[in-house]
């Protein structure tokens, strides 16, 4: 069967029906030892004018994608449409979108500068200097190679945003840590990835790069302290918290104290990883 099939609601009664038929067929006359065509289907969402309405020459909201292309280069348009939201939903076309889309690109360009030149030399990995940004790089791996695998476009790119920040926060950025930026921005922006590349093959025919389990753990969490079910106050503490720790962090609060009366308490719920709640008379 079929991996992997991509088409609008409307197969459903044309296409996705006959394909059905004729695979229930072969498999009855013994063709076949499966009976279903496609192991999954998605629906691919509609892009709208930016007057929400379905895009049509009679109501003059057509946009026109060689104009885009024209203005912004394919890889702008490619990057914006996976940006603009699910790619099951669709949604109307904001030109303003694609000018955030185009700015980011020129920002990956920009950013060439500064791993070519770091105090006069290259450095062959900056990961040794910089924990925050190799913690970022390998869970941006993780995240986007999900992402992709689950057509989740929208968010893959959000966190390409999140890395190329860190990176240009970083006082030096390492020749591994530029190449897997750009491994992870190449299904959206081919032609500039490729570009930026320059080596004796493609970047299309890389490895695609890999994250370490241990290297994206989390060693602090947000605790939330309620006090009777409302929030009063939001706390970093350490990955695996015991309850008495917890309880003596929360009633030590400030702003805890400020509303629970010394031998008030009534009972203390405990959600590890997540919150502490006291319950007063």
């Amino acid at each position: 069967p079929v991996n992997l099939y991509i088409g609008g609601a409307e197969h459903a009664v044309l296409h996705l029906l006959y394909s059905r038929f004729f695979t229930k067929v072969l498999k009855d006359l013994g063709y076949l030892d499966f009976d279903e065509p496609f192991l999954k289907m998605r629906h691919q969402g509609i892009i709208l004018g930016q007057d929400g309405q379905k895009m049509s020459k009679s109501r003059g909201n057509v946009v026109d994608p060689d104009d885009l292309v024209k203005n912004f280069g394919s890889d702008a348009v490619r990057m914006y449409l996976c940006f603009m939201g699910p790619y099951s939903q669709g949604g109307p076309w904001n030109p303003s979108g694609i000018n955030g889309v185009f700015r980011f690109l020129n920002r990956v360009w920009q950013l060439k500068s500064k791993f070519q030149i770091t105090n006069n030399k290259q450095i062959s990995n900056s990961n040794d200097q910089n924990p925050k940004l190799e913690k970022i790089l390998h869970q941006s791996v993780k995240k986007i190679t999900e992402d992709i695998e689950n057509l989740r476009f929208n968010t893959a790119v959000s966190q390409l945003m999140i890395l190329l920040n860190e990176m240009e926060r970083a006082e030096g950025l390492g020749i591994k840590d530029y190449e897997t930026f750009l491994k992870l921005l190449a299904p959206f922006a081919p032609h500039l990835a490729e570009e930026l590349w320059r080596q004796k093959t493609s970047i299309h025919l890389s490895a695609w790069p890999k994250y370490d389990p241990k290297k994206i753990k989390e060693e602090t969490f947000e605790l939330v302290v309620q006090v009777n079910g409302k929030v009063r106050e939001r706390v970093k503490a350490p990955v695996g918290l015991k309850q008495a720790e917890a309880e003596e962090l929360a009633l030590g609060l400030k702003r805890v104290k400020e509303r629970v009366a010394a031998g008030a308490v009534k009972k203390i719920i405990f959600v590890p990883g997540r919150l502490v709640n006291i319950v007063t008379d």
